[in-house]
């Protein structure tokens, strides 16, 4: 028999689904500053970067190969690549490649990567609609307002109980973005943004595997569909955000709902979004930047008896794994990526392959690794002192590491790092033509050229 539960609800909630339909299909066409508009360019393009550099990895052969058994019409690009598919498994699958080797953008308020799902599904339907870049902008920063949004008030009791919140929100934010792409009126949006609410994707369990970056590719995907089937006029909860059965009051016991409605059209989130240096979850970045300075101080791996680390609990419990086995789990490795950082002075893709993973110098040297908790620091924050076998000690303490909003990677740095992960998928000619189109997509008439240059 059904059990009619009595669960603790908010019967009073504020109409948030309705009240960000309303700001996604009303608010002003860049009505925001340049600052806001040059981050959404910055955004935009650190999103492409990582898809295209993750275009050959395994996890992009897999997902393409099963979205190909249904056949897609050829709609919108796979981005890396010559194949074309349809619009959903294009959200799908450039999700995927742009968190394959999570060196994606981070909402460090949330942890949520928020390009991913959004601009997966924005590229996918501007390209087969012939959306203008003007437009494509527009949605983006609209479509990561409300992901974010969602995000700040769910965080962080949502994220703790274990959802993967990139995936959860990110639904809404592709949802929301494609409704604006199509411009589509209040109650339609809202609508979206309802069936949306009903697919949270993604549980915490899978860091380290290949459905980590399935969940932004399925949240795009999931987006995109929701607005077409409200195109089409398909139906929702007109509450179905805040209702007591609604989405947010199921997946999380904190619903802030000032923290949707607080600045909403003023205050865009896009503006706090930051940018990797190093290919692997954000909270090992402090600590990997205190262990290049460690080498730009003049130790050595060979020097070194330990590595003394401190860190906020945080830290281990997201990237506590002491021996990973393969790339994908040395990204949520504190101590290899110590390792990386006082080896190589980085911690791009390639100092996480597999090979140097299982290298006997670097296993040998993430077990001179000591990590403790302390959580007078902040999770943002590492101190790390190295111990050398003649008895010198060496600290470094890192209070916001490199790619921070404190510390962020300029327009120059971003380019580069671009290069490093488009050249040998498209060849350095092609991905400087690229990452120009990148800066100039809001003035492009159309997306046709850009995913031109994406596609070898």
């Amino acid at each position: 028999m059904a059990r009619n539960t009595q669960v603790a609800a908010d019967h009073n909630a504020p109409p948030v689904t309705q009240i960000l339909a309303q700001h996604v299909a009303t608010h002003p066409s860049r009505g925001w500053s340049d600052a806001v508009d040059h981050e959404a360019h910055r955004t935009f393009m650190n999103w492409l970067g990582c898809a295209v550099g993750a275009a050959r990895h395994e996890a992009a052969d897999a997902a393409l190969a099963a979205v190909q058994v249904l056949q897609p019409a050829a709609q919108a690009s796979v981005l890396g690549r010559a194949e074309k598919v349809d619009m959903a498994s294009a959200a799908l699958i450039n999700g995927i490649t742009s968190h394959t080797f999570d060196f994606d953008d981070t909402h460090l308020k949330t942890i949520i990567h928020p390009a991913g799902p959004v601009a997966s599904a924005v590229l996918a339907l501007a390209e087969h609609s012939g959306a203008s870049g003007r437009d494509v902008i527009d949605a983006l920063v609209l479509g990561i307002d409300v992901s974010c949004r969602v995000g700040n008030a769910m965080y962080p009791e949502h994220y703790d109980r274990g959802w993967h919140i990139t995936g959860s929100t990110g639904t809404l934010g592709a949802a929301a973005a494609c409704a604006r792409l199509l411009k589509l009126d209040v109650n339609t949006t809202a609508m979206a943004l309802g069936i949306a609410a009903s697919q949270p994707v993604g549980m915490r369990e899978q860091f380290g595997t290949m459905t980590k970056p399935f969940h932004p590719g399925g949240a795009a995907r999931a987006g995109l569909m929701s607005t077409l089937l409200a195109q089409h006029g398909y139906t929702a909860s007109p509450k179905a955000l805040e209702a007591p059965r609604g989405m947010m009051q199921t997946v999380s016991t904190k619903n802030d709902w000032n923290e949707i409605t607080g600045e909403l059209g003023r205050r865009f989130e896009i503006s706090f979004n930051s940018y990797k240096p190093f290919a692997c979850g954000i909270v090992i970045h402090p600590s990997i930047d205190a262990c290049a300075q460690l080498r730009t101080q003049g130790v050595t791996p060979a020097q070194v008896e330990r590595i003394e680390l401190k860190v906020h609990s945080l830290v281990l419990e997201l990237t506590g794994k002491k021996e990973p086995v393969d790339g994908l789990q040395a990204k949520f490795s504190v101590y290899h990526g110590c390792a990386a950082g006082l080896s190589f002075g980085r911690a791009a893709e390639e100092e996480f392959s597999d090979e140097v993973v299982n290298r006997a110098d670097m296993v040998a040297l993430r077990r001179k690794v000591v990590a403790t908790v302390d959580d007078s620091i902040d999770e943002a924050s590492a101190d790390v002192t190295a111990v050398l076998t003649n008895g010198r000690r060496v600290h470094v303490f890192v209070e916001h590491a490199i790619g921070s909003l404190q510390n962020p990677m300029t327009d120059a740095m971003l380019e580069a790092k671009f290069h490093g992960l488009s050249d040998a998928v498209l060849g350095a000619a092609r991905t400087a033509e690229l990452i120009q189109a990148c800066w100039t997509v809001g003035k492009a008439a159309d997306l046709r050229t850009l995913t031109a240059l994406a596609r070898p």
